[in-house]
């Protein structure tokens, strides 16, 4: 865990650098990749997603969801990966979601210097680890 300053120009410039990108990228990947078969399964997905907790505090504080709830939100974003809705997530596909998802970020971010505290495997925590890389 590391406590970054971050905007979405940091954002902008990792997404830009498709190089670096890619690498954490497909290090994501592998890691969700449970079974190492080279496609994400609904459950892969939703089990990293479970990990981050995202539905289970808001601001800090333990909120109710309903396993109905999660279930339908985790499907949902398993839908939006599954591009060519075959029932796995391809790398190329977890890629450009990926992608999508951190431009989304950037945008939100704006201009506007934040600080937060990252975990160090998170893309976000890399975005600043690459913007100081740059400044060395």
């Amino acid at each position: 865990m590391g406590v970054v300053i971050i905007d979405g120009s940091t954002v902008l410039d990792f997404v830009g650098n498709e190089e670096q990108f890619k690498k954490s990228v497909d290090e994501q990947f592998a890691t969700l990749d449970l079974n190492r078969d080279g496609v994400l399964s609904r459950s892969e997905l939703r089990k990293a997603f479970e990990s981050l907790r995202l539905m289970e505090t808001h601001f800090g504080l333990d909120v109710t969801t309903t396993p109905e709830e999660l279930t339908a939100l985790y499907d949902s974003i398993f839908e939006n990966f599954d591009c060519d809705k075959n029932g796995t997530i391809d790398l190329e596909e977890f890629r450009s979601e990926m992608k999508k998802i951190m431009l989304a970020i950037a945008d939100g971010l704006g201009s506007s210097p934040i600080q937060m505290a990252l975990d160090d495997e998170s893309f976000l925590k890399q975005a600043a680890d690459f913007e100081a890389s740059k400044q060395h």
